[in-house]
């Protein structure tokens, strides 16, 4: 090994993985409640890249901050980078060089173009919902925009919700489709915690749309889009396929990162408690302290990788994936070694697919970051 690529190794994988040992020390003596879990021991990374049954490819690199994937029925990968670009990718491991659209955004901060979400009859309407994040003359906005794909490029769009209150922090932008076939977005505090608390305010939200962006006669509150309230950033949600419930991934303020069960109507708290250390709002599931700075979440339907029935969950912070089981409370890693992890999803053959994120401003980036990561049935 010579110098360069001892280098290269001491940051990508040695200190990574030392920091995260740090921290679980930390955690263990620090644990504030009983809701707090600490981290997961770390496996030795190689072990992680060379297991004789999982195998790790990069389907993409030189990627701009990828943010958001989603994957059709019909083995199309679909992904959004911050500054703007939808771009594709087959499941045979080809990433398709001409984008999909450009769209104009504000980069600003943590906003750009965010979420992503495929219509649940995506084959057949090739409806693509997108988190874009603008500015104007009277501050940092966001909005839902609905595109309209054909062979490879954006041939109509529409705007479906507008003016969801946007800042350089705390800006939101997961969206993605429940078993409802509603629409589910997740909204930032705005850097103005007492938002979270207005229920008149799109800020610090889950907002539930239908998928032509009216208002779901259901919803919790009359005539309103918001869906859950007291929340600060959630970056991540999902529904397990078989309670069909729903959970979200919020980040605290100093550490007290939480794991949510989200039921309509319910209020998680913030500002006025974390983790429901007071127990006057939504208890919160798992409380992660010190913070992992959790992201794209989802559920593993099949168990060709050994997780099935397990929520998936990609960390920034932490630089880990890892899977939880909701029954016993198991934590463990499934990958390390890459920094940080923005997004993750499933196949339906039952492969992972992770985007990294070191690109953000906030990571260690190499020459090829960012990247998608396929991880795989050998």
């Amino acid at each position: 090994m010579n110098i360069k690529m001892e280098i290269s190794y001491l940051w990508k994988v040695i200190l990574p993985a030392t920091a995260v040992i740090v921290l679980s020390v930390i955690t263990i003596l620090k644990s504030p409640s009983e809701t707090t879990i600490p981290i997961p021991p770390v496996p030795s990374v190689l072990m992680v890249k060379t297991n004789e049954s999982k195998g790790i490819a990069v389907v993409g690199e030189k990627l701009l901050t990828p943010w958001s994937i989603d994957i059709s029925e019909e083995r199309r990968g679909f992904f959004t980078e911050r500054v703007g670009i939808i771009r594709t990718f087959d499941l045979n491991g080809t990433l398709q060089n001409e984008p999909v659209a450009h769209i104009r955004v504000a980069q600003i901060g943590e906003g750009g173009l965010l979420g992503l979400a495929l219509h649940p009859n995506f084959t057949l309407n090739h409806k693509i919902y997108v988190y874009q994040t603008y500015s104007n003359a009277s501050g940092i906005f966001n909005k839902i925009l609905m595109l309209r794909e054909y062979k490879g490029q954006i041939i109509d769009s529409s705007i479906l919700l507008d003016g969801i209150p946007g800042s350089r922090l705390h800006d939101g932008g997961r969206i993605k489709f429940g078993p409802d076939d509603k629409l589910y977005i997740s909204t930032g505090d705005a850097e103005n915690p007492e938002l979270a608390q207005d229920r008149n305010s799109l800020a610090g939200k889950i907002l539930r749309l239908n998928d032509d962006g009216t208002i779901p006669k259901d919803n919790p509150f009359a005539h309103s889009s918001v869906y859950a309230l007291g929340l600060r950033n959630v970056q991540g949600f999902a529904w397990d396929p078989k309670t069909k419930l729903m959970y979200a991934a919020d980040h605290g303020a100093i550490g007290n990162d939480e794991l949510d069960i989200i039921h309509p109507g319910s209020n998680y708290g913030w500002p006025r408690e974390e983790c429901s250390s007071g127990g006057k709002f939504d208890k919160s599931m798992i409380c992660f302290n010190p913070a992992i700075a959790p992201s794209g979440i989802t559920f593993a339907n099949s168990n060709k990788l050994g997780y099935k029935g397990d929520l998936i969950l990609a960390t920034l912070k932490g630089s880990q994936l890892r899977s939880i089981n909701l029954t016993s409370g198991e934590q463990n890693n499934i990958l390390v070694g890459y920094g940080r992890l923005r997004d993750v999803v499933e196949s339906r053959d039952g492969s992972l697919y992770v985007l990294t994120s070191n690109t953000d401003g906030r990571g260690l980036a190499d020459s090829n970051d960012d990247k998608i990561l396929k991880i795989f049935k050998r």
